[in-house]
Parts: C-alpha cells; structure tokens; sequence
C-alpha cells in the first residue's frame, strides 16, 4: 500500500473550519423561522381582526393570535419542527408545522368547552383565523425552504473525513484528518488518546472514518460514543453494528452511529441543567462555606479535590468534590475503590460522603457544561472492577459517553453505586447506562432528579 504519509503532502493536516459553523448557521436559522412562524400567527389573527372588528377575536382586549403563540410554539418544538430535517425537506417543515397548528386549536376549543369560554370569542373568527394563520404559514414556510436552500445550498452539516491507513485520493473536499500524520488512532485501551481524537470531532455533525478493515470495529465503537452521526466506508460486512446506509462523495458509507439527542432535545437538556442548578447553587452557598471551614479545620489542604474524568464523546475534564481524604492519600488516578472504613478518609469526609454533600461542588461543572445533572456517572481513568480497567470488562463502556456525565443516573437510582469489586458490579451499571443513552426523555430526566433524593443516603455511599 502507497505510503499514506507521503500521499497526503498535499493534504490539510488539521480540518478546515469555518469562520461560522454549520451549526451556528443552523441556530440562526432555527431562530429565524421560529418568528417567522409566530409573525404568520399573529397577522392571520390580525387580519381576521381588521376584516370583522378586533373585539371578535380579542377576549379581554387582547388578539387572540398573541395568545396563541406561545401555546403553538412549545407544541412545534415538541413535534421537532425546528430541526435539521425540516431545513432540508419542504413536506416535513409543511407537515409539522400545520400539525402543530392543528393541535394548538385542538387545544383551545378543548379550554373552550370546559370553562365555557366559548362566548368571549366569535366562533366563526377563531375558525378564520385558524385558516387564514395556517394560509400565512405555509407560505412563509415554502419561502423559508427556498430561503435556506439559497443560503447553504445543499450542504446544513459540518462534515470531517479521517484517512486511517488509507491514501488520500484527493476526491474529498471537505475537512480532512490524516490519521497518521496527526498520530491519532482508535486505542480503545487508552483514555488520553481517546480524548484527544475528541477535540479533533468537536463541532462537526457528521464525521466519516475511511480504514482498513481490522480498524473498522475500533472506529465503530468509538463513534457510537462521540455524540455524532458517524459513519465508516466501504465496510466489507455489517459487523460493526450499522443502523443505515449513507454515501460520501460517491462512496457507499454504514452509518453506525447518530447523536443521541436532537438539537431541540439538547436545548431542552440544557435548559433543565441551568433551571435547577443556578437556584441550587445560591440556595446552598451557605452549606459550601460550611463544609469547607469543617473540612479546613480538620486537615490541611484544598477544600475541593479534582480529578480526571472521561466525559462526553470521551474527553477528559476535571470534575469537582469536597475533599474526603487526606491530602497525602487522595488517589489522583482512582486506581483504589474507596472501602467501608477505609483509613484515608477524614470523619468530616465520612459524613459529606455517607450523605452525597462531596458531590455537590459538580453543580459547577453543570454550569460549565462539562456535566449535566442526569447522565452515566462520569468514571476515572484507573477504575476497576475486580483486577480489570471499566473498559477491558466490556467494549460497550465506551458508547456510555455519547451524552455528558451526570452528578446522578438511571445506575444510581436503581442502587447501583458504590465500589465495583467484581465484573457484575460494572455490567449492571452499564446495562443501565446504556439503557439511559438508548431512551433519553426529558421526563426520564426529572423522574431521576426525584428519585436520586431517596437514595442520597445509601447504604454503598462511603
């Protein structure tokens, strides 16, 4: 084979990036249609007002299109009509659109029968208004379609092509690694490199992996974990775990991995992140004073110990707890499971550890964004379960990192925390986890946050 090194002289070493990403072009263009959906709204509402007088469609002086909206935007976000799909194709931004229009009346004539509101607004008004907003959005959608279509051609993705051990023919345009120039490879024993690779995809919404074929599972499996739509070309058998097929610049691609979460249902993760963790943080700073005097008076050193953890898409970031142990004890590495009794922790670490108040300082990695507050429980480097690394158990550990980590799980609600002192202690967390990843739901999210306070105290926090 033609040395790749050479071949690729001519090739970029590091991706092309854009002034403005893909995804930032996408935001502003989510954000664009959103008022132009509520301006088609309001004006159909507001003709119908001037045609037949505006008291026939404002109940207590107000246009009924006004009231309307914010009710038709939070059932258009729940029916994903702000999303990448309905960029690209005109009949899905129709169809969500209308259909979330639909149930905004079906909504409203419901309220109507039951608190009997039905005089306070002409009935005749609120069916033209209805038909002439619908008018008004399905043209201001078919403009939106061309709009964007004019603004980005065909192309709404940030896309990155990795040659890992294959030449570079020069047929690819778009952003490309070169796997060896940049000494970058699928080590799935070794976390750091892993991270590494991690900063290379960042941004990107589609990367594509052309390998030899014994690198082809390696690179499956780490894709399934980077939080991206990944895909590896020209596989010779669906052995990685495909779930589609796609094509890159004329070559037939396995797609074997998608995001996990939409970019409506990230916002809508972030958003629940930031509303419980920014009242929390004020409303515990007085215990954070507390716990660090008790935890300074007792031992000298840092009132908070931090630690390499592998994160989303499998990038390191240093998390945040109370010091528990000993300055000269904490094991930076976590290559020891804390034991009951064990002779390194302080007694004001027994007790913010039996009680989960060691935790608490990862509200401020939430509020970085390096966690959330519902997710697989970010592990260290030098884990253990018996005498092997998490992921020489089970190569499945690393398809756990496609969602950020979490101060609290769908693992430790159902009691499975603690030190992993044999095989099972690990695959029972990451039956869960991956359980967790596969099915995320915003009310999953909430129904965790609920449950974690019951197991706060737990018989394997010490």
């Amino acid at each position: 084979m033609t040395d790749i090194r050479a071949v690729s002289a001519n090739m970029p070493r590091t991706p092309i990036r854009k002034a403005l990403s893909k995804q930032a072009v996408r935001l502003i263009l989510y954000s664009q249609l959103i008022i132009l959906d509520c301006a088609a709204l309001i004006s159909g509402f507001s003709f119908v007002g001037l045609v037949r007088g505006e008291a026939w469609i404002s109940p207590a002086g107000i246009n009924l299109g006004y009231l309307l909206v914010p009710l038709y935007g939070l059932l258009a976000i729940n029916r994903s009509a702000y999303t990448i799909d309905v960029l690209g194709s005109l009949a899905e931004s129709l169809r969500r659109a209308v259909t979330a229009l639909f149930m905004t009346m079906l909504i409203v004539l419901m309220f109507g029968f039951f608190f009997h509101a039905q005089s306070a607004v002409s009935r005749a008004s609120f069916a033209a208004g209805i038909c002439i907003s619908g008018l008004f959005l399905t043209s201001a959608r078919i403009a939106f379609y061309y709009y964007t279509r004019n603004r980005t051609g065909d192309r709404l993705t940030d896309e990155l092509l990795i040659l890992d051990g294959l030449p570079y023919t020069g047929l690819y345009h778009d952003n490309i690694i070169n796997a060896a120039a940049e000494q970058i490879e699928p080590d799935l024993h070794n976390p750091k490199m892993l991270s590494r690779l991690a900063s290379y995809l960042h941004g990107f919404d589609r990367v594509v992996v052309a390998c030899t074929p014994e690198r082809q599972h390696a690179w499956a499996l780490l894709l399934k974990g980077a939080n991206i739509r990944g895909e590896v070309m020209l596989p010779e058998s669906n052995t990685l775990g495909a779930i589609g097929l796609s094509s890159y610049h004329g070559n037939d691609t396995l797609v074997v991995s998608r995001g996990p979460l939409s970019m409506a249902n990230r916002a809508k993760k972030r958003v629940l992140d930031l509303a419980v963790t920014v009242p929390a943080l004020i409303a515990l700073s007085p215990l954070f004073v507390l716990v660090a005097i008790a935890i300074k008076l007792e031992s000298r050193g840092p009132v908070f110990f931090m630690q390499q953890r592998i994160g989303r898409s499998n990038q390191l970031f240093n998390i945040l707890k109370f010091r528990s142990m000993r300055v000269e004890a904490c094991d930076a590495e976590g290559n020891r499971s804390t034991e009951r009794d064990d002779d390194r922790i302080t007694r004001v670490g027994a007790f913010i550890r039996r009680t989960s108040i060691d935790e608490l300082p990862q509200l401020i990695n939430v509020l970085r964004g390096d966690m959330s507050l519902v997710g697989p429980r970010p592990h260290a480097l030098g884990s253990l379960a018996g005498d092997k690394l998490f992921w020489e158990i089970n190569e499945q550990y690393w398809v756990r990192h496609a969602l950020k980590p979490g101060i609290t799980g769908l693992a430790q609600i159902r009691g499975y925390r603690g030190a992993t002192m044999q095989r099972e202690d690990l695959e029972n967390r990451l039956s869960a986890d991956l359980e967790y990843v596969h099915g995320w739901r915003l009310w999953r999210d909430i129904s965790i946050l609920f449950y974690t306070a019951k197991v706060l105290i737990h018989r394997n926090a010490f």
